[in-house]
């Protein structure tokens, strides 16, 4: 009885071995920095009498352990489905090519803080099943700010930030160059003087411009005059010259006896509007001379006409 109990119990302990199984992963709980990518290790053998269909499942239990398991990525029947979780649609890939060589692991791409949570993998092979569980924690690597008060000119250089935790650590290099304010109050100053000279600039060129526009539109008016309304001034000379060439004409019609009268008759009527605005020197009275006389001179006897007051003749 004792022998067969052995036997049996022996059986059974070959039987778990030979069945499928995962193997343990070397860390049950992974740290990532946000933005990295986190290995999820799920290594897996199978026994001689697990026959069936491989069927490959990963689940996210969140960390707040309100919301129920959800499938991020499956493997059934030769193909792979990523599509169940909206958050971590295209961030979640197998590792592998061929999953039947046993390695089920995936990297989940750009962690984000909604990623922490406990991930499960599930291993099917009728009529092995095996399961193993993995936590990821995603922590956030915050920039530091440093606040320097009162800062003066000595503060001025470079400045090395090293930040450091569980998942890792980083470094940045920060240049400070402090400069003294500025005398504000004087540089407005400047700029409302330079805007008034400006100003006064501007408006005298346009004032010089306008004079002299003014001063050519004026001489165009006074070039351009032209009054056609005042007739030319008449020819004076011309007029006495004519008056005096056709008495002297009707000369030779005249008498001795005559000739004295005639002379102080006609050229005391000359138009005087024709000699207005000459100058006239005084006239003597002629002289009066005897007709023996005037033959002796030489002077040839005319026939002087008789004049009417209105100067035309009898």
């Amino acid at each position: 009885m004792a022998l067969l109990l052995r036997v049996v119990l022996l059986c059974g302990v070959a039987d778990l071995i030979r069945s499928l199984s995962i193997t343990p992963p070397d860390q049950m709980m992974i740290e990532k920095a946000k933005g990295e990518t986190a290995y999820l290790p799920c290594k897996f053998t199978i026994g001689p009498d697990d026959q069936g269909p491989l069927d490959i499942e990963w689940l996210l239990s969140p960390a707040d352990n309100q919301q129920v398991d959800q499938v991020i990525i499956l493997y059934s029947g030769d193909k792979i489905y990523d599509n169940y979780h909206e958050a971590l649609k295209g961030r979640v890939h197998f590792t592998s090519n061929d999953l039947k060589a046993g390695d089920a692991s995936i990297n989940v791409t750009n962690l984000q803080l909604s990623d922490i949570g406990t991930y499960q993998c599930k291993v099917k092979k009728a009529p092995g099943v095996a399961n193993k569980k993995v936590l990821l924690t995603v922590l956030e690597m915050t920039s530091p700010v440093i606040t320097v008060r009162n800062a003066t000119s000595e503060y001025s250089g470079i400045y090395t930030c090293t930040v450091q935790n569980r998942v890792g650590s980083d470094q940045c290099r920060l240049n400070l160059d402090v400069v003294p304010p500025s005398n504000r109050a004087g540089t407005i100053a400047g700029a409302i003087i330079g805007i008034l000279f400006a100003l006064v600039i501007i408006g005298f060129i346009v004032f010089c411009c306008r004079k002299k526009r003014r001063e050519e539109k004026y001489e165009k008016e006074v070039h351009h005059d032209i009054r056609e309304d005042v007739p030319p001034p008449k020819s004076r000379t011309s007029t006495a010259r004519s008056y005096i060439g056709s008495n002297h004409s009707s000369l030779g019609s005249m008498s001795p006896s005559n000739m004295e009268g005639y002379s102080k008759t006609q050229y005391n009527q000359v138009p005087s509007e024709d000699f207005e605005r000459a100058p006239q020197s005084p006239t003597l009275p002629p002289a009066k001379v005897a007709a023996p006389n005037l033959s002796r001179m030489g002077a040839v006897p005319v026939m002087i006409p008789a004049q009417s007051k209105d100067g035309s003749i009898v």
